[in-house]
């Protein structure tokens, strides 16, 4: 206990709190049992820390951070942990990468159940599962998803300057107005280019030269590692399910055909779904349904983009499509907080009631002439009119 104190406490010291997410404010830190799910390279861990150094720092023996994946974590189980530190005065346990640690599960729910004054955070993988049949925390944890940064959160972090989040209907009623109040602000054309090349994992700060390669590691990472760890795959099968990812970063964007797709990776359809469902799931695509019901990962998507934009220049930078990359910064800035769905004549259909169409500064409104809560959003426009909206905007939902 003591060595994982020495280590909870350095990293504490080292932790910055000049720039805090946003998200910090969504979860309901009262809870007794938190879990928060994300993509490898999101800010977590970062997020835990600084939780930690802004709310407890008076009293940090209250409060515990220990990484599951560490050294020095070896030969202890979470039951004893909590239970140790329970007896030396612990109220705040955090837990970071709950998914290295084989039944965290488990454990999980029995710690909730012995410890009442006990409040329990933990982060894992997008691929964690919260339903099982032996714990089911369901019933007991509250899980939140964190994405990376929004354009709105990497302009915060260049300019210093704090900037207002918007919620989706507040941007189609009066985008205009809002457009105002940010250009008077900040110019945020100045900063677009960039974030969608380099702005939406947190680290692109640390060693801007070493992004590309950091994001190549991340992309490993879930590939040779997660997936066999949490899916069981075969280790000697990810080249294939890179090779699928490489294919959907170049295409514009990629409409699955199963049978031709099938036939060139060589691999059996329902393998070749299940692989699609898989890197969804691992939080490097975004899937658009015609409707999802049943076992999605037996389902054809409709269309398929990379979670976000950084990953297109880093998997097909040679290849890069602009309506793709329009596409992309659309779909990943309202998945944080909408739900996404295919629509027969235009790009996206959101919560199932707003239809939006995606392009240039010139894109016209013919497709969606005649449809009710439709909306163009174009892209190198500073301000919109009526009901075409400049597509930067849509960054400031998060």
């Amino acid at each position: 206990m003591e060595d994982l104190f020495r280590r909870y406490r350095k990293k504490i010291q080292q932790v910055s709190t000049d720039f805090v997410r946003s998200f910090i404010h969504d979860v309901n830190w009262n809870a007794r049992l938190i879990g928060i799910k994300g993509a490898r390279g999101v800010g977590k861990t970062t997020l835990l820390l600084q939780y930690i150094k802004l709310n407890c720092s008076e009293n940090l023996e209250t409060a515990l951070y220990v990484s599951l994946d560490s050294f020095g974590f070896k030969d202890k189980t979470l039951v004893d942990l909590a239970d140790e530190f329970v007896r030396h005065g612990g109220k705040y346990l955090f837990l970071d990468e709950v998914h290295k640690y084989p039944n965290w599960a488990q454990e999980l729910k029995n710690i909730y159940d012995d410890h009442l004054e006990l409040k329990v955070v933990f982060t894992g993988s997008s691929l964690l599962e919260i339903l099982n049949s032996r714990a089911d925390l369901s019933r007991r944890a509250i899980i939140y998803h964190m994405q990376g940064l929004s354009f709105r959160e990497y302009l915060e972090l260049e300019t210093g300057k704090k900037i207002e989040q918007y919620p989706l209907e507040a941007i189609l009623k009066d985008h205009v107005k809002i457009a105002g109040l940010i250009n008077d602000k900040i110019k945020p054309f100045r900063y677009f280019n960039s974030y969608l090349k380099q702005g939406y994992y947190p680290f692109y700060k640390e060693e801007p030269d070493l992004y590309e390669q950091r994001i190549e590691e991340v992309i490993n990472m879930m590939l040779e590692v997660e997936l066999p760890l949490l899916r069981g795959i075969d280790v000697g099968l990810v080249p294939k399910i890179k090779q699928l990812l490489t294919i959907i970063s170049e295409s514009v964007p990629f409409v699955p055909n199963i049978a031709a797709l099938s036939q060139k990776m060589d691999m059996h359809r329902t393998t070749l779904l299940s692989y699609l469902h898989y890197l969804q799931e691992v939080g490097l695509t975004i899937h658009l349904q015609k409707e999802a019901h049943g076992n999605t990962k037996l389902q054809k998507p409709a269309k398929v983009y990379l979670e976000n934009t950084n990953l297109m220049f880093v998997l097909s930078s040679l290849n890069i499509n602009t309506g793709n990359v329009r596409e992309t910064f659309f779909a990943n800035q309202l998945s944080q907080k909408n739900k996404l769905s295919y629509h027969e004549k235009t790009d996206f259909l959101i919560n199932n009631t707003y239809a939006f169409e995606i392009g240039g500064k010139d894109k016209s409104k013919k497709q969606i002439k005649g449809l009710k809560n439709a909306f163009v959003v174009a892209d190198n426009i500073e301000y919109g009119y009526q009901n075409k909206i400049p597509l930067w905007l849509f960054g400031f939902l998060y």
